[in-house]
C-alpha cells in the first residue's frame, strides 16, 4: 500500500470535513466573543462634564463609564469640586465602559501668604499683589505727602501683617496716600476692554470699579465695556471715585464701530466754539464808516 491509500478512504473525509466545521465553529465563536468584549459598532459620544461636580457625575454615569481622578487644580472664579478637564475630550467618538480620567478643581482652596505693601507705589503693590494670588478690593485715598504711596493694608477691615495666610484670591483694601497737591485723575478709556481687564485699569489709575451691569447674558469671557460712569471724555475726577460700567456681548456688537464713533462723538464736544466780541465788531465798523465819510469830503 502506498502512503497516501488514506484518500481512497470514506473516513479521512468525514474526519477532515469534521475539523472544517469545528475550525469555523471556533472562529465564529472567537469573533463573536470579541465584537461582545469589545463593543464593536457600539460608538457613543462622549459627552461634556466640565464644570459639573466631579462625584454627582460620577454617580449619574457609572454605569456608562469608569470615572478616575487623575490630579486637581485651582483655579481662579471656579467651583470647587468641579471637573476642570476630561479625557476623552467632550464631542469624542467612544465606547461605553470605558475610562474616564478627570482634573478636578481642588476641594482645599490653595493658601498663599500677604506681602509687604507699606512704603511702596501703588502700580508696585498692585504688582505683588497679582504675584501673590490675590486681588484689590478698593484703594482708599487718605491725607499723606507721597501721592499714590501705600500707607496700609487690610483685608476684611482689618490691618494684616506681612506673612498672614490667606487663600488666594483674597481681597486687599489698600490705604494709598492723596499727595499735597491733591490733584484729580483722568478717567481712562475702558470701552471695548474685556471684564477681566476693567478692575485692574481702574485700580492702576487710582480708580475704584463701582457698579456691573450687563446688557445682555453671555459668557464673562466675551464681555467687553459698552458705557461707562463717568465717561472718559468727562473732566478729571477726585483720586477713589468708584466707576460704573455696563457690559455687551463682543459676539453680538461691533466695538471697533462702537469706539470710531465715540471717538467722533468727542471729537464734536471738544472742538473750540468760535467767540463773537461784539464790542471789537461794532467798533471796527463805525472806524471803517468815519474813515469813508472823511475821504468823501475830501473829494469836493
Amino acid at each position: 500500500m502506498g502512503r497516501l491509500h488514506f484518500l481512497r478512504e470514506k473516513k479521512f473525509y468525514i474526519n477532515l470535513l469534521l475539523i472544517v466545521i469545528l475550525c469555523g465553529v471556533l472562529l465564529w465563536l472567537t469573533f463573536r466573543m470579541l465584537d461582545r468584549y469589545t463593543r464593536h459598532g457600539n460608538v457613543y459620544i462622549m459627552p461634556d462634564f466640565v464644570g459639573q461636580d466631579f462625584q454627582q457625575v460620577k454617580h449619574d454615569n457609572s454605569k456608562d463609564f469608569n470615572f478616575i481622578l487623575i490630579d486637581s487644580v485651582y483655579p481662579k472664579g471656579q467651583q470647587p469640586g468641579s471637573i476642570y478637564q476630561q479625557d476623552p475630550l467632550p464631542g469624542s467618538k467612544i465606547k461605553k465602559g470605558r475610562n474616564v480620567y478627570a482634573i478636578i478643581v481642588a476641594v482645599t482652596p490653595e493658601k498663599t501668604v500677604m506681602p509687604n505693601l507699606k512704603g511702596i507705589s501703588l502700580r508696585e503693590a498692585i504688582g505683588r499683589l497679582e504675584s501673590s494670588g490675590l486681588d484689590v478690593d478698593h484703594l482708599e485715598y487718605v491725607t499723606y505727602s507721597y501721592k499714590n504711596n501705600v500707607i496700609d493694608q487690610y483685608y476684611l477691615g482689618q490691618p494684616i501683617e506681612k506673612g498672614t495666610e490667606l487663600v488666594k484670591g483674597s481681597k486687599i483694601t489698600l490705604h494709598v496716600g492723596i499727595g499735597d497737591d491733591k490733584s484729580d485723575i483722568k478717567v481712562p478709556n475702558l470701552i471695548g476692554k474685556t471684564a477681566e481687564e476693567v478692575k485692574r485699569l481702574l485700580n492702576l489709575a487710582g480708580l475704584n470699579l463701582g457698579k456691573e451691569e450687563r446688557e445682555d447674558n453671555d459668557s464673562i469671557q466675551y464681555m467687553c465695556v459698552r458705557r461707562m460712569t463717568p465717561g472718559p471724555s468727562s473732566s478729571a475726577v477726585k483720586p477713589g471715585t468708584y466707576v460704573d460700567v455696563c457690559y455687551h456681548s463682543s459676539r453680538t456688537l461691533d466695538f471697533k464701530k462702537e469706539m470710531k464713533e465715540l471717538l467722533h462723538e468727542d471729537s464734536l464736544n471738544n472742538v473750540p466754539q468760535p467767540t463773537i466780541k461784539i464790542d471789537t465788531i461794532t467798533e471796527t465798523i463805525e472806524t471803517t464808516d468815519y474813515e469813508e465819510e472823511n475821504e468823501f469830503e475830501d473829494e469836493f
